[in-house]
């Protein structure tokens, strides 16, 4: 695996990966290196206040220089209402925390996550209880090797 390396002027630490959701939002985070992403857990939001508390917490405990927010993406390419809103929360997030975000299409992580929890034979009970911070972990490894290919585009596919 080749390594990243943060871009010039990007401040050292790990990054954070947003499975954006009005409910659940899951989490992951990469090592210290930026090399691999793995899942963290989920949030359940709860209101601005403790939301805002919890994630401020997180970046501090976590080191966390970056935040990489999936952004819900029609096949098509266009974005969603659902988009709009992680865009939103990505704002937010930057204001409360004082970190950067940048956004990475998500498309089929969730799909990704899903089927790799049933090929797991879990219950669907465990499924739910995993799906999100997967998915999150999907999206963050995927942001991670588009940023060691150099793609310019998040999401980009390889011709």
């Amino acid at each position: 695996m080749s390594e990243f390396f943060p871009k010039p002027g990007s401040s050292p630490g790990r990054i954070g990966g947003v499975d954006y959701g009005t409910v659940r939002i899951g989490l992951a985070v990469t090592d210290p290196d930026r090399t691999m992403a793995s899942p963290l857990e989920i949030y359940t939001r709860r209101n601005p206040q403790l939301d805002a508390k919890y994630f401020q917490q997180l970046a501090q405990e976590e080191r966390i220089a970056l935040w990489v927010v999936g952004l819900p993406i029609h096949l098509d390419g266009r974005e969603s209402r659902k988009s709009q809103e992680a865009r939103r929360f990505g704002q937010w997030l930057t204001e409360i925390t004082a970190l950067p975000v940048e956004f990475f299409d998500e498309r089929f992580s969730s799909a990704q996550a899903e089927e790799l929890l049933m090929a797991a034979e879990l219950t669907s009970k465990k499924r739910k209880q995993r799906l999100d911070k997967l998915a999150a972990q999907i999206m963050l490894s995927g942001y991670l090797e588009s940023e060691t290919k150099g793609q310019q585009e998040p999401g980009a596919l390889d011709d």
